[in-house]
């Protein structure tokens, strides 16, 4: 009998450590994976992967959410023209200059800001704004718009499933390319 009461003691004990390891742990809720993965792309591109001997420093960068195509027509349909859009998905896009750049005839002092866009059918404005860590376009504000500038359209033959951002280097800087669906914009930038 007494063994008995050992065993379900130390049963119990036992049922009780391990409530109290992992209780705490099973209580936090994670959030679920997003469906519009958040990317980061710098200027020059192999700025996050250069040895410390190459000495290679960031001009630029930018911070934004990949929504994705999942068969729909994206502009004039989801994102529609003439609309302000957040150039992305979830927070707002974000760049970051690390000393100033020229873009169309405006100098812009380094620091963040954010991005916008007004797609239409044969050109897009490029919107850079003040505001920053702000979701989607809901609280944007014009009067916060520090240049827009406009781009031309771009048509690709295949579509983009994701909409991506990169940057091409050209003689005295760097264009932006912005893609999605058939979709292809570039920003010139002079540094």
């Amino acid at each position: 009998m007494r063994s008995l009461l050992v065993l379900i003691f130390a049963s119990c004990c036992f049922f009780a450590q391990a409530q109290v390891n992992t209780s705490s742990a099973d209580q936090i809720k994670f959030p679920i994976a997003d469906f519009s993965p958040a990317d980061i792309v710098y200027f020059p591109l192999n700025t996050p992967k250069a040895k410390p001997a190459e000495n290679v420093q960031p001009v630029m960068k930018v911070v934004y959410s990949r929504p994705q195509k999942k068969g729909r027509e994206i502009f004039g349909i989801l994102e529609q023209f003439g609309k302000v859009w957040r150039l992305g998905a979830n927070e707002n896009t974000e760049i970051k200059f690390y000393s100033k750049v020229k873009i169309g005839d405006k100098k812009i002092k380094a620091g963040t800001y954010s991005l916008f866009a007004i797609p239409n059918k044969e050109s897009w404005i490029i919107i850079l704004n003040k505001n920053i860590d702000r979701w989607g376009a809901f609280t944007y504000d014009e009067s916060k718009d520090v240049l827009r500038v406009e781009v031309p359209v771009q048509n690709l033959s295949k579509p983009l499933e994701y909409l991506s951002i990169t940057f091409k280097e050209v003689k005295n800087g760097a264009n932006m390319i912005i893609g999605w669906d058939k979709t292809v914009v570039e920003l010139p930038i002079v540094f």
